[in-house]
């Protein structure tokens, strides 16, 4: 692996200015999120050190988002621009040679001088997986979360359906969040039947997500399942735009970001 690097790393040579997009998986447990910290390990700096050995200059990395400390990826765009003449392929393998295991690049490619990977989506889609068994699964424990009781299917469909369209999600949006405006799209949200070992997903899909707002919604619709809220509660939380009213955040682990579109 390493003498590949140095052979690549000869090939370099300076030319024309390129746009060059990267679709990426990553276990996030081991990371303070996406973005780049400066006392915590992240993803986007973890990625951006890597491409700084293989260019021999500092890169930029843009990403499709902001994804929390924890949480993983089984898709995710970024995009940076080089003036670089090595094809996108030898940036991968390289960069896959560098990485840790629980970041992959799966595809390089150049792309549009205009395609920024945040500006340019169009929507997203987000998975919440949840273990409902009276029993742990240890090794599962970095991926999902496990909840013990009955919940109430009906129930939780229910307040799915009620976030369907255009809202205010300001009840379900964390402080510090950068954005300005609270409204969002949503175009699905579902329920999924339980599997045979007991999971449940929940799926999001969007024009984009606020700060913890999956997190924040998953939280609050359990509490829909275990009864502690009726259908009627759920949606004047939603309309009240005050994140006091909502549940408590579900844990980081569950939550994949599943599809960015552009």
């Amino acid at each position: 692996m390493a003498s590949f690097f140095y052979l690549l790393l000869l090939e370099i040579s300076v030319g024309e200015e390129k746009n060059i997009r990267i679709i990426l998986q990553y276990e996030g447990c081991n990371y303070h999120g996406w973005q780049r910290q400066k006392n915590g390990v992240s993803i986007q700096g973890v990625i951006e050190e890597k491409l700084a050995r293989i260019f021999g200059r500092q890169i930029t990395l843009h990403g499709s988002g902001r994804t929390d400390a924890g949480v993983h990826a089984l898709y995710q765009v970024a995009n940076f621009f080089s003036d670089t003449s090595i094809p996108p392929e030898s940036i991968k393998n390289a960069l896959n040679s560098l990485l840790p295991d629980d970041i992959y690049v799966k595809k390089a490619e150049y792309t549009v001088p205009e395609f920024h990977s945040r500006y340019s989506v169009k929507r997203k889609t987000y998975e919440y997986r949840i273990l409902n068994t009276k029993e742990r699964e240890i090794f599962l424990r970095r991926y999902i979360w496990h909840l013990k009781g009955t919940l109430d299917f009906i129930a939780m469909r229910k307040c799915l359906a009620m976030i369907i369209g255009v809202h205010d999600f300001s009840s379900f949006r964390s402080s510090g969040s950068s954005n300005i405006n609270p409204v969002r799209e949503m175009f699905r949200a579902e329920l999924s039947e339980r599997d045979q070992d007991g999971t449940i997903r929940l799926t999001f899909e969007a024009s984009g997500f606020l700060r913890h707002m999956v997190r924040n919604l998953v939280g609050t619709i359990v509490d829909a399942g275990k009864g502690k809220i009726t259908d009627v509660e759920f949606k004047e939380i939603l309309d009240a735009h005050d994140r006091k009213r909502a549940g408590a955040r579900a844990p980081a682990q569950g939550l994949f970001l599943k599809m960015v579109e552009y």
